[in-house]
């Protein structure tokens, strides 16, 4: 545990949301790249679809075998070595030679990027209980936002000076986001720990043995999340060709219509503190579900293209903020763990809708996308309905056994 921590400062919250922004682009800026960085190194851009499953597996295994130790280190020690490591494995990026250096150095991105995740559970261990849905909300739709801008500012920057240079001036940020969060953390200096780290490992499963909630709400965000990749990877395939032919740069300014989403769903964290979790997370699992509807129709459309952006991104950033609200509230000593379990499932099904995209396009087109981001996104829905029937027969018995 900690031992004394300051009070979480309004320009700290804002530091936070600004360092996990910044870091978690990192494993996106390669999506409307696609099809440049395959000319470089002589592939096809569906070939190249994997790049971004590859990417967040990486995430995936950082998330598993560093995050948790964000509950037993002076975190602000690990944040700031992570970092080194990732400005490291930019530079690689940006002077690989070959495509399997490339895919090699993408891989240790996706891993060190997992210091993102650590600054959301710090976040919340610092804010009061009366806050933390709105702290969690603030540095989340930081976290979220620099998702979305990833595609913005590296299909502009490629656009002008190359894809490569994006991932220069990406190191360029993380130097500096490094000094800056050297000075303003906080130690958190921890008392005296008897956790070994397999044993450390080992306590991700009682956690979930000891709070279903956990398992219950890393399970809609791996189907959210889904959803959400099916999209942001197919969209390249389609904006590249007939009718759009969009360049890099127009690509990426899609991520401005998933911004404004975001902002939106920021809400959802004083929904949280109100006690609606329960009910915003079955809304914004609907929104993503019609999004689908208006997403197909952006084969044709324009508009309603930018449409199904928006609902998408207010259910996905909604839903993610709702269930990590959720869950710190479980166990204040093991966020990091919780933040572990959590984001592991729902990586992995952002990995999961990555490459349902790529196959559902090589066989279906874009109608294959939008019925793969359909399926997910239902399947999301009737959980929560499942989950929201049976809660209601456990109250209706324990009222009859209390009667």
């Amino acid at each position: 545990m900690s031992t004394s921590t300051p009070a979480l400062t309004r320009g700290l919250t804002l530091l936070f949301a600004l360092a996990s922004g910044t870091i978690i682009g990192n494993i996106y800026y390669s999506q409307p790249l696609l099809a440049t960085i395959a000319d470089t190194f002589g592939y096809t851009p569906a070939q190249l679809g994997f790049l971004v499953t590859l990417t967040q597996l990486g995430y995936a295994v950082g998330l598993v075998l560093i995050v948790p130790l964000g509950d037993v280190l002076n975190r602000r020690t690990l944040i700031v070595s992570l970092l080194m490591l990732t400005t490291l494995a930019l530079v690689a990026v940006a002077l690989s030679p070959t495509f399997t250096l490339f895919a090699g150095a993408s891989l240790l991105l996706g891993v060190t990027s997992c210091v993102a995740q650590l600054q959301v559970p710090f976040a919340a261990s610092l804010a009061t209980d009366q806050e933390r849905g709105r702290v969690v909300g603030t540095v989340m739709s930081g976290l979220l936002l620099g998702i979305l801008l990833a595609r913005t500012v590296s299909g502009t920057i490629a656009h002008f000076a190359g894809w490569r240079m994006v991932y220069w001036v990406a190191a360029g940020m993380i130097v500096l986001l490094t000094l800056c969060l050297a000075k303003a953390l906080p130690q958190d200096r921890r008392e005296h720990t008897h956790w070994r780290y397999p044993e450390l490992l080992r306590s991700l499963l009682t956690l979930l043995r000891q709070h279903p909630t956990i398992g219950l709400r890393s399970w809609y965000g791996a189907l959210g999340y889904a959803s959400f990749s099916v999209f942001w990877t197919g969209l390249t395939f389609l904006l590249t060709a007939a009718p759009y032919h969009f360049s890099e740069a127009k690509i990426g300014a899609f991520g401005l219509a998933g911004a404004a989403g975001a902002l939106a769903a920021g809400s959802a964290g004083r929904l949280a503190d109100r006690g609606h979790a329960q009910r915003a997370s079955g809304l914004f699992s609907a929104a993503i579900l019609l999004s689908f509807v208006f997403i197909y129709l952006g084969a044709y459309s324009l508009t309603a293209l930018l449409i199904g952006v928006l609902l998408l991104d207010v259910g996905v950033q909604g839903l993610h903020i709702s269930n990590q609200s959720v869950i710190y509230a479980l166990a204040p000593d093991a966020r990091s763990r919780i933040t572990t379990i959590y984001l592991t499932c729902y990586f992995i099904g952002g990995a999961a809708g990555s490459s349902a995209a790529s196959f559902a396009y090589h066989y279906e087109g874009w109608l294959g996308v939008c019925v793969a981001g359909g399926l997910f996104s239902g399947v999301l829905l009737g959980s929560w309905l499942i989950a929201q029937l049976m809660q209601r027969q456990k109250k209706l018995k324990a009222m009859g056994f209390a009667e």
